[in-house]
Order: structure tokens, then C-alpha cells, then sequence
């Protein structure tokens, strides 16, 4: 096989693979065990031929022997893979001396080398007619490229590095693939989650694998963001939205996935996953640096809260989508679980410290305004009203008193789901908030449940979620990154591609003594023959000729201006004029892809 060098360095490269950061090394174990996991499955596939093929009994009992024990080897391996998949701790930051409460990040799709160099040669000289040699550069920049994507820094260089290879892909695609003839170029990726290898001909599994890489390195950006300073947490809520609007947009523009992690179930999954840890990081905004206790703040953020808790209600019910539940690492269902009932009972608890510790005297009506907002609606014939509440402050401890109840129950809910999960129990940062929230409401209900309070608590009413910056899915932004075609030289991609058939390139040659000989030049990028005289035809010209050549200069991207004037400057001498005839679109019997 032949190994390509380039004289000059592609736009970008990937990180350094020896520099390796915790999270890296991750990636590298998650890359070694699909290995693994594609040699098992491919000798489990060898061995079921021969079991079903032979009807020797010993035979049989032999392969049969091995294939329990290559079952066994893929069970452990992807048990393996699943605890990696598991791991969030290193992907969160841990710079400062406050710890944020942990995130889901997503761990990488892999990918194989790409064996092109030779088939592509091939390409370039069959379908386009040029000397492959002369394309060698080009050739060595695309590996070069495609080698760099498969180890991009995590960060916004390398989100930036995947933009600018998906970009690539464009013009990769309509130069070298037709959707009618596939090329012998095989794709390998292999799922994020599982570790099964899926390959295909098409360019769109590589896209969509790209996309999903994309996506992925915006939840590990964000996770790994400083959410304890404001610009920090600003980087995470913009992540989170924009991998959202990513695994959207592979989810509304791919279909017929391969492997389960570009199905639409999960993919939808992801997208409520995304957005909810967004709202979280709006809700950590929000109280960031304190508040002033007074009804109206603490009414605005227990509506916030119940706003984070809905969220993640919804990624919960994405989450037990059959297809979903059995797929995804349970650790991720566990984590969206706790997070549900710690912020709906943050939500009691604030809507509690509001009504109990106001600092500020407020009238009547405008607590009563408050509170008519902060509720979804009051049915229940033994919860005081809002208009009750705000004239008497016995209703309002009364009411207050209900939330804090309500917070506990919550809380409690949440480390009992927390403790169901023996790797979610290991992460200790996540068991001290849940913990120090729950003693946080028991020590306020402590402090204000009195002897003197004959009045029997109340179910709380359900919190109005609302917020001011509700999480949205931020559409992809493929122009913010330009990619320049590396195959630009094979002429503009309006002609030179895989959609149309090229005739052999002629050589038409000019003198002075063939003053009769007239033809018209139109266009631009490329410039074609419009009309053309009886002496022009005998020379080889026909009408729609494309004029790639003149005197081994190449015009492919000049307009008809500048060729005119080309030819009018050799006076004297004569002029070779190379053409390509268009032959009409590559056409043959459709074949089934992914699209």
C-alpha cells in the first residue's frame, strides 16, 4: 500500500495521541476494546456458519463448546465498554476549589483508517482523465485530514477541525462518489456505546458519524467548562444547546442508521438530554453568587427549578423508550433519574425560603401577585389561596412549612435512586449535593416546625415551571468554518464530478493559417464552446466543448474573457486548446444506501 507524504501540512490536525489527558486515554481504551469486541464477533459469525453447515455430532459439540466461549468473551468485553461509556468523572472540570455537580458528556465514535489512495488513482484517471501522480499532494493532504479527525483536541479547535472535514465531505462526495456507481471505499465506525463495527460504501454513514462527533465534543467542551464563573457557565448552556441542535439535526436529516447510536430514538434522546443539562446551567446562573431572599427572586428560581426537573422528566421518558432503555448505560437513566427529583424538590425548597424568610416587607397584593404565578392552579380546598396566603403569615408559614415537607420527600427520592446505582454510588461530588441539599430542608423544617403551629400541613401545589431563557437546540453552523476543495484542480464541480461522464480530452491546435476557423466562447467557470464554423469542426471543436487547457495553462476556473484574450496575445504561434466533451449523467440501476 502506498504511503502518501504532503509538502505542505493540512489546515488543521487532531490532538497529540502521546499527550494523553484522562479523557483520551478513555477514548484509547474505548478504540482498543472495539477492536476486541469486532475480532469476537467476526469469530462468533465464522463459528455459526460452521455449526450450521456441518452434521458431524462431534463437529457440533466443538463449535458449539467455542461458541459459548466466545459469547462469553464478547459478554465481558462489553460489560468493559459499558463502565467506560459510564464514566463521567473525567470529563468534568475540576480546576477550582468548587466542584460543580456532575454532567453527562458523550465518549467519541471510532473509526478505522480509510484505504482510498488507490481507488481514488483509479477514479482520477478513468472518470476524469488526469494523471493520478499529479494529484499526489492532494491525495496526501485528505489523509492527512481524515487521520486528524479521529483524535481532535476537545476543544473548539477541534469541533472546528470536524466543521472543516464535514465540509470537506461535500465536495469529496460529488467529486468521487456517484449515487449510482459506488466506489470500492469502505467506511468503518464503530458505535459509540456497544463497540459493533458497522461499514458501508457510502459517504453519509461518514457524515453522520462526523455529526455525532461533533455533537459529542460540544458535551464534552461544555461538561468540562468552569461552571462555578459566569463566562464558564455561559460556554456550557452555548455547548449543550448547540450539540442539541446537532444530534437534531442528524436526527431529522439521516435516516436507515446502521449501528443504534444514529437511530432516531436516541438520537432524539440525546437532543432532551443536551437541552436539559442546558437548563440546569441557566438555573446555576441564576443563583450564582447568592440572592437576596425575598419572595420574588425565590419564586423566579423554584420556577426555574421546576422548569430543570421537567426537563429531565422528558429525558427520563426518552430514556425508557424500549429501544433506548435496553441500549443506553444505566448510570445515564440513574443520573437523569436523581437530577428529576433533587431540582423539583429544589423547587419546593426555594418557593419554602421565599415564603418563610422574606427579608423585605411586601404588600399584600404583591405577594399575592406572586404567588398566583408561582402555581400551576390551586384546587385543593384545604391549601390556602394565594390571596389568603398574602394577608395572613400564619398561611404563609403554613404554605411554606408544605413546600419544605414536599422538598424532603424529594430529596429523599433522589438518594434512594442514587444509591440503586453502584457506579453512580462512586461518584462522591454528586452524593454531597444530593446529601447537603436533603439536610439543608430538614435543618430549615427543623427551625420552623413549632409547638405553637396547631394547623394541620397540606400537599404543596404544583410549581408553574417558567423561565426567561428557556434551552433551545442551536441549529449547526457548517459556513463558520470554510473548507477549501482540495480536489479544486480538477475544475469546478458544475461539470467535474461523479454526477457527469467526460469524454477523452482533444487537443485542438490554432495557426494563422486557419483565419476562417471561428468559434464563440460563453461562460464562466468553466468557459464552453457556444457556436463554432465548418473549418472549427474539422479541427475537433463541437458545441459545449469545455476548454480545460490552453497552451498547458489550465482555464478550468477563468471566464471567457481571459481565454479570449489568451488566445489573441499568441499571434504568430500556434495555440493548443485542450477540450473535454460532456457526455450527460452518470446513470445505472439505484442501489440501496444509507441516506
Amino acid at each position: 500500500m502506498e504511503v502518501l507524504t504532503s509538502t505542505s501540512p493540512p489546515p488543521r490536525r487532531g490532538c497529540n495521541p502521546i499527550l494523553a489527558t484522562q479523557r483520551s486515554k478513555l477514548q484509547n481504551q474505548r478504540a482498543l476494546l472495539n477492536q476486541k469486541l469486532s475480532k469476537q464477533m467476526r469469530l462468533r459469525a465464522g463459528a455459526e456458519n460452521l455449526f450450521n453447515a456441518t452434521t458431524n455430532p462431534k463437529i457440533r459439540e466443538t463449535v458449539a463448546l467455542e461458541l459459548s466461549f466466545v459469547n462469553s468473551n464478547l459478554q465481558l468485553l462489553k460489560e468493559e465498554l459499558s463502565e467506560i461509556n459510564a464514566s463521567v468523572e473525567p470529563y468534568q472540570n475540576k480546576s477550582g476549589k468548587t466542584v460543580s455537580i456532575p454532567m453527562i458528556p458523550l465518549g467519541l465514535k471510532d473509526t478505522k483508517d480509510l484505504e482510498f489512495v488507490e481507488v481514488f488513482q483509479n477514479y482520477l484517471s478513468e472518470h476524469f482523465g488526469e494523471d493520478p501522480t499529479s494529484y499526489h499532494d492532494e491525495l496526501a493532504d485528505f489523509a492527512d485530514m481524515r487521520t486528524s479527525i479521529r483524535t481532535p483536541s476537545r476543544t473548539y479547535e477541534g469541533v472546528s477541525l470536524l466543521l472543516e472535514y464535514y465540509n470537506q465531505l461535500y465536495f469529496l462526495e460529488n467529486r468521487f462518489f456517484s449515487p449510482h456507481q459506488p466506489l470500492k471505499v469502505y467506511f468503518h465506525w464503530y458505535d459509540s456505546i456497544t463497540g459493533v463495527p458497522s461499514m458501508q460504501r457510502s459517504v453519509s454513514l461518514e457524515k453522520a458519524s462526523i455529526l455525532f462527533n461533533i455533537g459529542a465534543l460540544y458535551s464534552q467542551v461544555a461538561t468540562r467548562a468552569d461552571r462555578t464563573r459566569k463566562k464558564g457557565v455561559d460556554v456550557a448552556i452555548d455547548a449543550y444547546q448547540r450539540a442539541a441542535g446537532i444530534f437534531n439535526y442528524l436526527r431529522t436529516n439521516f435516516s436507515n442508521a446502521p449501528c443504534p447510536d444514529l437511530s432516531h430514538s436516541f438520537l432524539s434522546a440525546l437532543t432532551y438530554l443536551m437541552l436539559a443539562q442546558a437548563q440546569e446551567c441557566v438555573l446555576e446562573l441564576k443563583v450564582l453568587g447568592g440572592f437576596e431572599i425575598q419572595l420574588g427572586k425565590c419564586a423566579s428560581i423554584a420556577q426555574e427549578a421546576m422548569k430543570v426537573s421537567d426537563k429531565y422528566s422528558l429525558t427520563e421518558k426518552s430514556f425508557n423508550v424500549e429501544s433506548v432503555k435496553t441500549y443506553v448505560p444505566y448510570s445515564w437513566i440513574n443520573m437523569v433519574q436523581v437530577k428529576s427529583h433533587h431540582y423539583r424538590a429544589l423547587s419546593h425548597y426555594y418557593a419554602a425560603l421565599g415564603l418563610l424568610d422574606q427579608h423585605v416587607a411586601a404588600e399584600p397584593v404583591e405577594i399575592s401577585k406572586l404567588l398566583s404565578t408561582l402555581y400551576v392552579e390551586v384546587k385543593d380546598e384545604g391549601i390556602p389561596k394565594p390571596e389568603d396566603a398574602a394577608k395572613r403569615k400564619e398561611d404563609r408559614k403554613r404554605l411554606g412549612k408544605s413546600h419544605l415537607r414536599q422538598a424532603i420527600f424529594h430529596h429523599e427520592r433522589a438518594l434512594q435512586t442514587h444509591s440503586l446505582c453502584k457506579l453512580m454510588r462512586t461518584i462522591d461530588i454528586l452524593k454531597e449535593y444530593l446529601q447537603h441539599a436533603h439536610n439543608r430542608s430538614l435543618s430549615k423544617f427543623a427551625e420552623v416546625d413549632t409547638e405553637e403551629d396547631f394547623f394541620a400541613l397540606v400537599v404543596a401545589p404544583n410549581i408553574f415551571p417558567f423561565t426567561e431563557h428557556d434551552s433551545k437546540a442551536t441549529p449547526p453552523a457548517f459556513g463558520s468554518v470554510s473548507s477549501t476543495d482540495i480536489f479544486k484542480r480538477l475544475g469546478p464541480l458544475t461539470v467535474f464530478s461523479a454526477h457527469f461522464r467526460l469524454g477523452s480530452s482533444r487537443s485542438i491546435t490554432l495557426t494563422d493559417k486557419q483565419d476562417s476557423c471561428g468559434f464563440t466562447l460563453h461562460g464562466n467557470s468553466p468557459v464552453t464552446v457556444a457556436t463554432h464554423d465548418e473549418t472549427a469542426r474539422r479541427l475537433g471543436l463541437r458545441n459545449d466543448d469545455i476548454v480545460i487547457s490552453i497552451d498547458d495553462e489550465d482555464v478550468k476556473w477563468r471566464d471567457h474573457n481571459y481565454i479570449a484574450d489568451l488566445i489573441s496575445k499568441k499571434t504568430g504561434a500556434p495555440v493548443v486548446m485542450k477540450v473535454v466533451t460532456v457526455l450527460g449523467p452518470v446513470s445505472s440501476a439505484p442501489v440501496s444506501i444509507f441516506v
